[in-house]
């Protein structure tokens, strides 16, 4: 397995992050949302970087439904994520780094894309709905990679799943919104006008 996964993912992705900085919790951005390829550590914030980590290889993770993302035009530099389902989450692509909790009411039936792990439904033709998923597969079975040395010819294949037609990509746009605003986005002042648009009492007399 040591040829078909980087040193440090296992560690990315059993990290804790968001937690406050120890050393810079009075400052603004002391929030801990990054990770050192190199130093294959702790996560740490952004004034740590640039005092402890400033030549090092660092990904930023970001949240979504409160859970761990990474855009991919970050992690793709250092790792192959073929397979693993993206998502466009505030114009930017980003994958979830584990395995996401289903609603026990859903169900896979009559859905053909689901991940090969967790059964989670995908919106495209991917294997793995998470890095994380990828991994066990990779533990499991050994017939996939996240090594950029160790790629073969199926990630042209995968690659081409990734490219969409302009339909699908709008039917892709459509279904994470509606992901996004069930699950990013709070009761905003519509719901509030609605509590005091009924004005049925002067008809009642």
């Amino acid at each position: 397995m040591e040829m078909l996964v980087p040193p440090w993912l296992e560690s990315l992705l059993s990290t804790t992050f968001f937690t406050v900085c120890p050393s810079h919790g009075d400052a603004p951005r002391s929030e801990c949302n990054m990770f050192c390829l190199d130093c294959n550590s702790d996560a740490f914030c952004f004034y740590c970087r640039s005092t402890r980590h400033k030549d090092h290889s660092v990904i930023q993770i970001r949240r979504s439904s409160y859970h761990d993302v990474v855009r991919v035009a970050e992690i793709q530099k250092v790792l192959d994520i073929t397979g693993v389902q993206t998502y466009v989450i505030n114009s930017a692509r980003v994958l979830f780094l584990n395995e996401r909790p289903q609603p026990k009411s859903s169900t896979s039936k009559g859905v053909p894309h689901l991940c090969e792990i967790c059964g989670r439904t995908l919106l495209d033709p991917f294997r793995f709905c998470s890095l994380g998923c990828k991994l066990v597969r990779i533990k499991n079975n050994g017939d996939a990679t996240c090594n950029l040395s160790t790629k073969d010819e199926e990630e042209g294949e995968m690659r081409e799943g990734r490219l969409p037609s302009k339909e699908e990509e709008e039917l892709r746009e459509r279904s994470q919104q509606e992901m996004n605003t069930s699950t990013l986005t709070p009761p905003h002042s519509n719901s509030r006008r609605r509590k005091g648009t009924p004005h049925r009492a002067p008809f009642g007399s």
